[in-house]
This record gives structure tokens, C-alpha cells and sequence, in this order.
């Protein structure tokens, strides 16, 4: 299995001029990385680690607490859509999903995923970002944040400074997609105003499940339009690169950000990028991530915190490809979005039919 260090656009330079030629150049590397790989790395110049360091100090913090004072934050009434989602709940979708199988089956057995038995045992929180939709047909969706009473001092300014950071620099990076295609500026941004974006941070207890080879989190696809991660302290994950290349672990660079294309992005563009399927593992490298933490971080708990923020394309927009792209109505027909995602949660087992 190879390393793979992914892509790199400057977010910076396009927002410093818009218009310069080697701005639009960055522009159209960002479409092409997202079509050859299906993810790229970003650098926005806003966004620091030491941001991000506060936040994952923050969730450990959380996640750390006793499960009943968890639980009491579980929103399961409305699919999880907001607070924490237990462990043991979300189900990796290939389990339900002949094409998904299909596409295993047809791999190298040496890039192959490790095969799931059953839902992850990674826990997550929900926290909703952005302005919520004045009318909609899918109240679900688009409910009000919890705030942990624990946390309530913090929680708020923490989640929200994070949050809005992850959702300017994603919205850039959909702004530059929309360019690198030839399209308004404003396209694929437009698309996303009032969509029910997260704040989804997810949580593995690495002092329960920290042994080789346990999944964190099974093999699968973004059921949103753009999902971007702040780096991890302890690395596992691997991706398959629609580009032909084997199973690979990506590394983040340092002031980095990760951005995956997830299937509403495979449906504007009728395939031309597709959502990009991974998986979370424990591995050798988080093996000794995690003896590197017990010296250096003795006092901290151990968990492996992803800093994952999900973009969305507004519940009550048509998802269908744009005019630009080939439409395809068998694999990508016009539905609303809020249908689409609400399918989706049933595959994976946090909404009922």
C-alpha cells in the first residue's frame, strides 16, 4: 500500500485577486484533482492548526465523559442530524449495497478495504453550521444545534469558530471548482446557501479499540456535496483515488486541510467526479501514534478525533447534473435534495424508511 500525498491547491492566492491568470490556473487544478482523485488538499491562510488543536482538545474532552452523559445529547428521533450519534450506530453503507460489493469484488485483493461485520465503532457529533432555511420540506434535517450542558460555557464558541472556518474555506474550494469548470463563480456556492451543513467531528476510543486493524470507521462514500478535514493526531486513513491508483494512506501536511467530493457533487456533475470512497483503520503508524501520545500527552485521553466538516446542497434544492455536464436520469435523476440525503441515512442505518 503506497503513501499518497495529494494535490495541493492555494486557496490564498485565489482570494488575494480572483481574476489573476494563475489564480484561474489554480481554479482549473482543483477541478482536475477532484476528477483525476476525488480529493486534493487545500491551504486557506484563516485557518491555523492551533485552531484546530483547540477544537480536538475540545471534543476529547467530550468524548471522554461517562456514556449515559453522552447519550442524553443522541438527537435519534430526527436520524442523528444533530448532537451525538454512539457508538455502534452508523453502519457502513456496502453492507446493503450490491454496487458497492461489485466494486470491492472487482479489486486487487491487495487494495481491497477491510471488510466490516457491522456498524463503526466510532461515535459522532453533529453541530449545525450556517443559517438554517426559513421554509422547508425537511424539518429533519435542518433541526436546531444541542449543546452539551457539561460544555455550555465553551461548547458554542468553539464549535462555531471551528465551524465557520471549515465552512468559508470549503465554500472557497467550491467557488474554485466552479471556475475550474467554466462556470459563474458563484454556481456551486449558490447551491449550498441554507444547506444543512455540519460540524462532524468523530470519535474513536483508541484505549478500547486501539488494535491493529480494527475499523474505525467501514468502507464508504460522503453521502454530501463537499466534506474538508483538519488533520488528524493520529493517522488511518486510506483512499482509493479514482485515478487508477491502489489503496492509499494520505498524509496531511501540516496547515493543510483535506477536501473529498461526495456523492451530491457526483450528481451535479452526472459523474464526472464521483464521491470519493475510504475507510478509517487502525494501522502501524496509529500504533505508534499512540505510544508517541502516552509519553508526550500522559494526562490526555485518548481518542482519535477526525476535525470533519460536511457542506450540503441546500434540502430543498433539485439535485440533477447541471447543463454543462452529460445528464444521466438512470443513475442520476432529478430528486430533491433532503430525499436524497434522507435515503442515504436509511442505508447506513440512522433513519428509518
Amino acid at each position: 500500500m503506497s503513501t499518497l500525498t495529494l494535490p495541493i491547491v492555494d486557496l490564498g492566492l485565489y482570494l488575494k485577486n480572483k481574476n489573476d491568470p494563475l489564480a484561474i490556473i489554480e481554479c482549473k487544478n482543483t477541478a482536475k484533482a477532484l476528477k483525476d482523485y476525488g480529493a486534493l488538499l487545500v491551504k486557506d491562510p484563516r485557518v491555523t492548526e492551533a485552531d484546530n488543536s483547540t477544537f480536538i482538545d475540545l471534543m476529547e474532552d467530550y468524548f471522554d465523559q461517562p456514556f449515559e452523559v453522552k447519550l442524553k445529547d443522541a438527537r435519534p428521533e430526527i436520524g442523528y442530524q444533530v448532537g451525538v450519534t454512539p457508538e455502534f450506530k452508523e453502519e457502513p453503507k456496502c453492507h446493503r449495497d450490491p454496487n458497492c460489493q461489485s466494486i470491492i469484488d472487482q479489486m486487487p485483493e491487495e487494495s481491497r478495504p477491510l471488510i466490516s461485520t457491522g456498524p463503526d465503532p466510532k461515535w459522532r457529533f453533529f453541530w449545525r453550521i450556517g443559517d438554517l432555511p426559513k421554509e422547508t420540506k425537511f424539518p429533519q434535517l435542518n433541526a436546531e444545534p444541542v449543546v452539551p450542558d457539561s460544555f455550555k460555557g465553551t461548547w458554542p464558541t468553539i464549535m462555531n469558530q471551528r465551524g465557520n472556518q471549515m465552512h468559508q474555506a470549503v465554500v472557497g474550494v467550491a467557488e474554485m471548482l466552479s471556475v475550474g469548470f467554466g462556470l459563474p463563480a458563484n454556481t456551486f456556492p449558490d447551491l449550498t446557501k441554507y444547506g444543512p451543513h455540519l460540524l462532524a467531528p468523530t470519535a474513536t476510543d483508541l484505549n478500547k479499540y486501539g488494535k491493529l486493524d480494527v475499523i474505525c470507521a467501514g468502507f464508504h462514500y460522503d453521502i454530501n456535496f463537499l466534506t474538508i478535514h483538519g488533520k488528524s493526531r493520529f493517522p488511518g486513513l486510506h483512499i482509493w483515488p479514482r485515478n487508477g491508483s491502489v489503496k492509499t494512506q494520505v498524509h496531511v501536511p501540516e496547515g493543510h486541510l483535506l477536501v473529498q467530493a461526495g456523492k451530491q457533487l457526483e450528481w451535479l456533475t452526472g459523474g464526472e467526479i464521483t464521491a470519493g470512497y475510504h475507510e478509517v483503520v487502525v494501522t502501524n503508524a496509529t500504533l505508534q501514534a499512540i505510544e508517541n501520545a502516552k509519553i508526550s500527552r500522559p494526562n490526555r485521553p485518548l481518542w482519535r478525533i477526525s476535525s470533519t466538516f460536511f457542506l450540503h446542497v441546500a434540502s430543498d434544492n433539485m439535485l440533477q447534473p447541471l447543463e454543462i455536464f452529460n445528464s444521466n436520469d438512470t443513475l442520476y435523476p432529478p430528486i430533491f435534495t433532503g430525499d436524497q440525503i434522507k435515503r442515504e441515512l436509511e442505508l447506513i442505518s440512522l433513519m428509518k424508511a
